[in-house]
């Protein structure tokens, strides 16, 4: 049993299929928390839809920038890279400047070679499993969390990513699981999120509900 989990059930946000609309107004509203950027994080295990949903919502805000945590992370590390992170995007943005950063090649185990700019938009969202750990809350405006079991986000993972990968898998399992045991996220969300067949339902978070 996930001991962050409310024995209640929280209260609803606005339902789908306006939900993200709403969102997005609120998210527009809350003060910057990094230099002029809000900074917004989608976390989730692995498989759980963040990527999708990230990608939905930035249509809602109008078009906002997007940042993988994937173009941060390695082979070798892959909840390593709070560090990099900081340097080559947070600090800018503190400073209202451009981050640039070199994204990460997972089939050629290497980082690119060219720099990708992310503008310090007014809201800018950082999706990936650990995005709202704990070196990165103090520079977030609001922390959303996908709420799907592990077992079952996992399972869609690997579906997704078919049998070639399962060694991978093998691997990636550990290491989320020695992440969440050490740094959880679900507790400090805002809002989670649960994909229902005719949208997305955003539901208060436990740090809302506490």
């Amino acid at each position: 049993m996930d001991p962050s989990r409310p024995t209640t059930t929280p209260p609803a946000l606005p339902a789908a299929p306006g939900a993200l609309g709403a969102l997005a107004g609120r998210l527009h509203a809350l003060p910057p928390s990094c230099g002029p950027v809000r900074l917004v994080a989608v976390d989730g295990h692995a498989g759980s839809g963040k990527t999708t949903f990230a990608g939905r919502l930035a249509a809602a805000l109008g078009g906002a920038p997007v940042l993988h945590t994937d173009d941060l992370a390695t082979h070798e590390e892959l909840f390593a890279w709070t560090g990099r992170l900081r340097e080559q995007v947070l600090i800018p943005f503190a400073r209202g400047a451009a981050a640039r950063y070199a994204p990460y090649d997972w089939v050629e185990r290497r980082f690119a070679a060219g720099r990708r700019r992310l503008d310090p938009a007014p809201v800018v969202l950082v999706e990936g499993v650990g995005s709202g750990r704990r070196a990165l809350r103090p520079y977030l405006a609001h922390l959303l969390w996908m709420e799907l079991p592990d077992a079952e986000s996992w399972r869609r993972g690997q579906l997704r990513d078919g049998p070639e990968m399962s060694t991978f898998w093998d691997g990636w399992l550990l290491a989320e699981r020695a992440h969440f045991a050490g740094d959880p996220s679900r507790p400090y969300a805002e809002t989670l999120v649960v994909q229902r067949k005719e949208g997305y339902e955003l539901l208060a978070g436990p740090a809302v509900a506490a």
